[in-house]
């Protein structure tokens, strides 16, 4: 069930940072000249959602995780601005913060 969770945190991560992205043409078409409404309502109540399901899966991955307050607060406060969902999932990630090992240190490559 911890990856499974996990796996959505991921993915809802993605998912608001495109929403986001969708909602940001949608209301650039809104108030440029083509003054087209259309695509923030449809874009929205999908980010919307999205924002929500996000917020809801921090506070999941977070309890399942044991990740600290201030680390908590700063996943939350990363559905705010625009794809900062993306940065954080990836800061969490390298930290071993959602139960993935860090990457293993690359041996180099022979040189000659």
């Amino acid at each position: 069930m911890r990856e499974k969770v996990t796996r959505l945190f991921v993915a809802a991560a993605i998912a608001e940072a495109c929403s986001w992205l969708a909602l940001l043409v949608g209301m650039l078409v809104k108030y440029g000249p083509p003054e087209n409404e259309l695509g923030v309502k449809i874009f929205g109540p999908i980010h919307g959602g999205l924002f929500v399901a996000y917020g809801l899966l921090v506070l999941a991955v977070a309890r399942l995780h044991r990740w600290s307050l201030p680390a908590t607060a700063l996943a939350l406060a990363c559905a705010v601005p625009p794809f900062a969902t993306l940065i954080f999932e990836r800061w969490a990630r390298r930290r071993g913060m959602l139960g993935v090992d860090r990457q293993p240190a690359r041996e180099p490559a022979p040189v000659g």
